[in-house]
């Protein structure tokens, strides 16, 4: 009886665990649709879901595909919807289909979808960086899985993800460092006909996959930023542009396999490749294109062109040549229009055909939803028509740039590979600074960029009195520049990766403020013994991290030191430190341009500031409030980049400092323990608010006893304080 109840009592357990656990958890094979991984290095940073495709909203924005990713509020992903589709199928259950289809979406997981991997591992372990003692790389180090020296790319997100029709996709995206392939991501898709229909190891169909059509449909924001200085709703890309090229790809297939760095631009236009940018609103007045920050300085906040290129086509399972006729479809597609395919259930019949159809080249619901064309070219006449897209296609989703393939038969164990590029390319930050000043202050006659995408149009190299086609042309220069970049991913591709690689980044990098000088040291780069390495190079950035950075000294290899006594007290400093070769090893200028190459700034860029710090002050009658009074309009000759910062100087090494208004609230208070005599504020109260105008009382109290430490005079007693005036205007 009892050896009865134990048993009955382990059983009983045992069906408890098992009601209580997810399947994929009991199969102990899958992950969680919830898993992500990002890559954080380059120009151009994203994020990958382990169900096989990305959503950009993260309940707060649209996030993902951040160029230039030194930069906030440069997210340019807003949804990346993809199917799959089949003709003539019976799946595991017996039910026969005659179209069937898949969604890549979250919500499929554990219906059709079975997420089963999605680790990144890299050429080499990330550096360390210190900045004042703190490891500032700490928070990215479950970035990467395994660390695989034999990789060529230096990050390779793969993903694994099998389907309850037995079809199995494996997604590997590939990025780079060099600073020439740092804005794209290669993306290499390989469909596999498995069997395998669910998380466990076990195969449930072995027949032949037929007809099957694979396509994606991608939206961009670009940009996020832009979206928050001219029409809101186009962080959902509701005015985007779309634009294709490649449709003479078949005629010259040959002779782009032979792409150089020197190519034509006219002859880019032969890759096969979509892309988006920002349009115009007809909410807002002045010419949107670029999205001049027109409450601002002008910058140009939307200078990008995001989109993908097809890199390759396996024509059939058994050849693997790259096939012209492929895709079937490259265009356009309405952004939140497309068939439902419900829970599988036999009721979803029209709707699994209606993705075949879409996937085959027709998009879903036709002139019907959007009208007949969404081009870019097709609706224009000129880069200064102020046409809204929206009022084009009337769609509040945007467009998606849509791409499909297919069909392919694949017999069991039999697969195809897809290979495309993503990439976002556009104006620099100085040069959309300048435009967007010029722009905004009518500062003419506009000096046009000498060359570009409208020639026929713009008479390049003169100049303009007009300032919108001024803006406007300088901003469709990344039409250009996306195409370079597209080509410079496709000659890696051809080349097999083997681009030419720039050195490794030292493997520690630490940064100590001082008093007089801030100190730099690095451990040695691991290509210290390449016979082209040269040496190193510090960079150094004012105010903050997102801004320009400046060249302050180029070392010799064998350097493990810098001193940076040019630092001017009460200003932040960040830095980075690259490695960089003599250019011996790029000479031939078929992957990129020839000459030095340099580790990514990204791998040792600092996000915590350092500082010349005083020594703690003597006396507290010495204490000094810059500035005082602060006047926001003198916010640029103050401290540069940093326009709401106050410094408190002189102060005692261990205080506690707080701010009242001057009726007595207290707003703010700050433990200084650094034993410095320097402590920042950045106007901003305990609550996160910016502080108003008016008069505030700032009372230092000492929190320690405390010497001089050359004379070991005492100098200040646990409690000592002392109140000060500050006056600000805003």
């Amino acid at each position: 009886m009892i050896d009865f109840i134990k048993n009955n009592f382990s059983l009983l357990i045992l069906t408890i665990i098992v009601f209580i656990l997810p399947a994929n958890s009991i199969m102990g094979q899958g992950i969680s649709e919830n898993e992500t991984r990002h890559i954080r290095i380059g120009d151009l940073q994203s994020h990958f879901s382990a169900y096989g495709s990305e959503r950009g909203w993260n309940n707060s924005y649209y996030e993902g595909l951040k160029w230039p990713a030194l930069y906030p509020y440069t997210d340019n992903a807003v949804i990346k919807r993809a199917w799959v589709a089949m003709q003539d199928f019976t799946d595991a259950e017996g039910v026969y289909w005659d179209h069937w289809a898949n969604y890549f979406y979250k919500g499929y997981v554990n219906l059709s979808l079975y997420p089963m991997e999605l680790k990144q591992s890299a050429k080499f372990p990330a550096p360390t960086v210190y900045v004042d003692g703190e490891d500032i790389t700490a928070p990215y180090r479950g970035d990467v899985d395994t660390i695989d020296a034999s990789q060529i790319p230096d990050r390779i997100v793969n993903n694994l993800v099998n389907m309850s029709c037995g079809l199995t996709m494996t997604r590997r995206v590939k990025a780079f460092s060099q600073q020439f392939h740092d804005d794209y991501l290669i993306k290499e898709f390989i469909f596999t006909n498995t069997g395998n229909v669910d998380y466990d190891p076990e195969v449930e169909l072995t027949d032949s996959l037929k007809g099957l059509r694979i396509g994606w449909g991608t939206r961009y924001s670009v940009s996020r930023e832009g979206s928050m200085h001219s029409d809101y709703s186009q962080s959902y890309g509701k005015h985007s542009w779309v634009t294709r090229r490649g449709e003479n790809y078949k005629q010259h297939y040959q002779e782009v396999k032979n792409f150089t760095e020197n190519t034509p631009l006219d002859q880019l236009e032969w890759i096969r490749c979509a892309f988006s940018w920002l349009g115009q609103s007809e909410d807002v007045s002045y010419d949107m294109v670029g999205a001049p920050y027109i409450n601002s300085n002008g910058r140009l906040t939307a200078p990008q062109f995001a989109g993908f290129a097809v890199l390759h086509v396996d024509k059939n399972a058994e050849n693997k040549e790259d096939d012209p006729e492929q895709p079937v479809f490259l265009g356009w597609h309405a952004g939140d229009t497309y068939p439902s395919i419900g829970n599988l259930r036999q009721s979803d019949k029209e709707g699994m055909s209606q993705v075949y159809s879409m996937l085959s080249g027709n998009p879903h619901g036709g002139e019907s939803n959007g009208g007949s064309t969404r081009m870019f070219e097709e609706n224009t006449e000129s880069i200064t028509d102020q046409v809204d897209p929206y009022k084009v296609h009337g769609d509040g989703g945007g467009t998606n740039a849509m791409v499909t393939y297919g069909p392919f038969d694949l017999a069991h164990g039999e697969s195809i590979k897809i290979v495309e590029v993503e990439g976002v390319q556009g104006l620099n930050r100085t040069l959309c600074e300048k435009i967007g000043d010029n722009w905004l202050k009518e500062n003419s006659p506009y000096q046009l960029p000498p060359d570009g995408a409208f020639p026929n149009e713009i008479n390049y190299g003169s100049t303009t009195g007009d300032k919108d086609i001024y803006k406007n042309a300088w901003v469709y220069t990344g039409m250009d520049s996306i195409l370079q970049t597209f080509s410079r991913a496709l000659r890696n591709y051809n080349m097999n990766y083997e681009i030419p690689q720039p050195p490794k980044p030292p493997t520690v990098f630490n940064i100590e403020s001082g008093g007089d000088k801030i100190k730099l040291s690095w451990a040695v780069s691991p290509s210290k013994n390449e016979s082209n390495f040269a040496g190193y190079r510090i960079y150094r950035a004012v105010g903050k991290p997102d801004t320009t950075y400046e060249r302050i000294a180029d070392l010799p290899k064998g350097t493990t030191y810098f001193e940076d006594k040019s630092a001017v007290r009460g200003f932040s400093y960040y830095y980075y430190i690259s490695a960089y070769s003599d250019g011996s090893k790029n000479n031939e200028g078929i992957a990129n341009p020839t000459g030095e190459l340099e580790s990514n700034k990204f791998y040792t860029l600092t996000n915590k500031p350092a500082y010349l710090r005083r020594k703690a002050g003597k006396d507290l009658d010495n204490i000094m409030i810059v500035p005082n009074p602060y006047n926001i309009r003198a916010k640029d000759l103050q401290y540069t980049g940093e326009p709401d910062k106050i410094m408190f100087l002189n102060i005692p090494a261990y205080c506690k400092i707080r701010i009242f208004t001057e009726r007595g609230d207290l707003i703010k208070t700050i433990n200084h323990n650094d034993g410095s005599g320097d402590e920042p504020w950045n106007s901003i109260t305990s609550s996160r608010q910016t502080v108003v105008s008016g008069v505030y009382l700032v009372h230092f109290e000492v929190t320690r006893d405390y010497a001089d430490p050359e004379t070991n005079e005492l100098l200040y007693n646990k409690g000592d304080s002392i109140t000060k005036k500050l006056v600000i205007v805003r």
